[in-house]
């Protein structure tokens, strides 16, 4: 039964902010690692493990989280993910060493799985049949603007603190979110109360999801297939996720229903959620390494650069599930998003050595307009043949599978520019010669302007070769950014014809029976 008046509202703020806490928290750390770092004595690929063990842990749990809701009721499953996150935060501010840190960030990655996919389910519940658009909107403005702005955020605490901060900030609104849930959030029926528990299933899911997203986090610092345990991970992700499906089609109470894959709507939803993920989280992770590495921006900069865009999504929300409830096809919304998504990252392809803060506003806010115009449409599309239970169970797969596109899209990103900077490097060498005219002249150019600073010529001809690779090394990353991006614009352009695969409906409603 829908709720109304105020609290439809205060249900919607409390899964609304208790959904940005998990979202928030999987981009803000990424800021604080170097300082974190040198706080702890660690190396970078040790302190990498704060990223790496809080992503394994959070989708490993979001298939689940459809079980888990249904065994425990919805309401309570939630209610522990939230205090279990805020809990974790504590801890994660007062660890003393990394080791300890580590730790709480996978007890906060585990929690926070339970959080994305259960706010969903609640604000379907919650919202009247007619404005299920309105409602995927809002909890859209979580999913989508918490990873952009988390760096944002991270940038700005840093400044006035010290990386505790970024944990200790999850205490007060944790409380407040749990409050409101124990207050104002109806409770379900506990349908899978009492029932067995598929515990091989749970074990096979662990493994398979697991390992894969361990491989995607740590493949390209590894040297994918020359690592030993990078193999082990291949093919335990293969030989587990297919013992995962069988074990799941083949038992009686599975923990994950993949018998929901015989809608059409959602087998294809999978995919284009698999490709948003590719989108956000892909261009979230290429642009501030490329402002801060390149350019030499500094993090809050950078963050501040990528607020802007988010605000734009903010705005645009509420519009797009308007739009939606007047019926407006899904389809064509998220064809307008992809193609804006493809313009934004063929203008930053553009870029170059001196394109300053104000030469990025225009493509962030062409990505803030073109993100609202995917997410609601793709995850309404997703979803939209699905009743009853199915819905907490579909909720949860379709947020894994874009939480998986996300972690694709930086191992694919990562890798690119690792293997085209070496390309790009190789074919400016060859213009480094003698018989080049162009090299002759910068290269006498940079011996002259040395020596009128008071160095001999030995000196000065040293200080150019090493000012020559540096001009060398700048630009082979300014080509490979461009190829990133160009990479990620066209895998989106091209993931269009998926969309019309989806079934068109005159009202995309979805019912709000989900117990």
């Amino acid at each position: 039964m829908a709720e109304k008046g105020l609290k439809k509202w205060v249900i919607t703020f409390t899964v609304i902010t208790a959904s940005l806490l998990e979202l928030i928290d999987t981009t803000i750390v990424n800021v604080a690692i170097p300082q974190i770092q040198g706080n702890l004595g660690a190396t970078l690929e040790d302190v990498a493990w704060l990223s790496t063990g809080y992503a394994v842990a959070n989708v490993i749990v979001l298939p689940m989280s459809g079980w888990l809701g249904s065994r425990f009721g919805r309401k309570n499953y939630f209610l522990f993910s939230i205090v279990l996150f805020t809990l974790a935060s504590f801890l994660c501010g007062n660890a003393t060493n990394l080791e300890e840190l580590i730790a709480f960030r996978i007890l906060q990655g585990l929690a926070g799985g339970g959080l994305i996919s259960t706010a969903q389910a609640i604000l379907i519940e919650t919202w009247p049949r007619e404005d299920i658009g309105i409602a995927t909107a809002l909890f859209g403005l979580g999913a989508v603007v918490g990873p952009t702005v988390g760096p944002t955020i991270g940038g700005y605490l840093l400044e006035i603190s010290s990386w505790p901060l970024i944990f200790y900030v999850n205490i007060p609104v944790g409380i407040l979110a749990a409050y409101c849930t124990y207050t104002f959030v109806k409770e379900t029926p506990k349908d899978g109360k009492g029932l067995p528990v598929d515990w091989w299933g749970m074990v096979l899911l662990v493994i398979a999801v697991g390992s894969l997203q361990t491989l995607l986090e740590k493949g390209e610092s590894e040297d994918w297939f020359a690592t030993p345990y990078i193999i082990v991970l291949a093919v335990a992700s293969v030989l587990g996720l297919l013992l995962f499906i069988w074990r799941e089609l083949s038992t009686d109470h599975p923990i994950v229903n993949f018998k929901i894959m015989r809608h059409r709507s959602f087998s294809v939803g999978m995919f284009t959620s698999f490709i948003l993920g590719f989108g956000l989280y892909g261009s979230v992770f290429v642009f501030p390494i490329f402002c801060q590495n390149l350019l030499g921006f500094s993090p809050l900069q950078t963050g501040e650069l990528l607020f802007p865009g988010g605000l734009c999504t903010i705005v645009m929300m509420p519009f797009v599930g308007i739009m939606l409830k007047k019926n407006i096809p899904a389809q064509f919304m998220a064809t307008i998003g992809m193609f804006l998504f493809f313009v934004f990252c063929t203008m930053l392809s553009n870029s170059t050595l001196q394109s300053g803060t104000g030469d990025f506003f225009l493509p962030l806010m062409i990505r803030g307009v073109g993100m609202a115009l995917l997410f609601v449409p793709l995850t309404t599309l997703a979803i939209q043949d699905l009743k009853g239970a199915e819905i907490g169970q579909g909720s949860g797969l379709n947020n894994m599978m874009r939480q998986l596109g996300g972690s694709f899209g930086i191992a694919a990103l990562t890798t690119l520019i690792h293997v085209r900077q070496g390309f790009h490097r190789s074919n400016l060498l060859v213009n480094v010669n003698e018989h080049n005219p162009a090299f002759t002249e910068r290269f006498n150019g940079f011996i002259q302007n040395f020596m009128s600073k008071g160095y001999n010529y030995l000196d000065a001809k040293s200080l150019a070769l090493k000012a020559i690779e540096g001009a060398v090394t700048k630009q082979s990353l300014l080509l490979t950014y461009s190829d990133a991006y160009w990479v990620a614009g066209l895998v989106l352009l091209c993931s269009i014809p998926l969309l019309y695969l989806q079934k068109f409906k005159k009202n995309v409603a979805i019912p709000v029976d989900i117990h």
